[in-house]
């Protein structure tokens, strides 16, 4: 298991806003990460409600970056390239809220399509085994 001292500096997310606790397994086509987070009163995504499950989708969408960053420091590159999320489809949420939800998140990602210019990915969230969040996201590297 990686944990976030392993891939916090591959990625832009940083301090509270970095997600993701740990990485469970990854190959050059998936990951599978665990958060805690969620529940933390001071989550910087949580609003006066709480935390809404539409936040999920950055848990997937930051799965995603730390994949990136991990094929490509295994490729070589020592500098990730930039990304920015730019669509995000199909998004299936099974929860309102996932402040309320006690255990860790497992985080799936996994990759469509990767090229220079982006990347495309299917993402899924479970609590307990259960699916609580899905869908797809694109994410493109601007040119410098």
């Amino acid at each position: 298991m990686l944990t976030k001292t392993d891939f916090v500096d591959l990625v832009p997310h940083a301090g509270d806003m970095c997600l993701l606790d740990g990485v469970v397994a990854w190959d050059a086509g998936s990951i599978h990460a665990v958060s805690t987070r969620h529940g933390l009163a001071t989550h910087p995504l949580r609003g006066p409600d709480g935390l809404h499950a539409v936040h999920l989708a950055e848990y997937g969408a930051q799965a995603m970056a730390v994949h990136g960053a991990l094929r490509a420091r295994d490729e070589g590159r020592t500098e990730p390239r930039p990304g920015m999320l730019v669509s995000l489809r199909g998004v299936r949420l099974a929860v309102q809220r996932v402040d309320t939800l006690d255990g860790a998140l497992d985080v799936h990602a996994e990759c469509l399509l990767a090229d220079d210019g982006g990347a495309q990915y299917t993402f899924r969230i479970l609590h307990r085994g259960e699916e609580i969040a899905s869908g797809r996201a694109a994410v493109i590297h601007p040119e410098g």
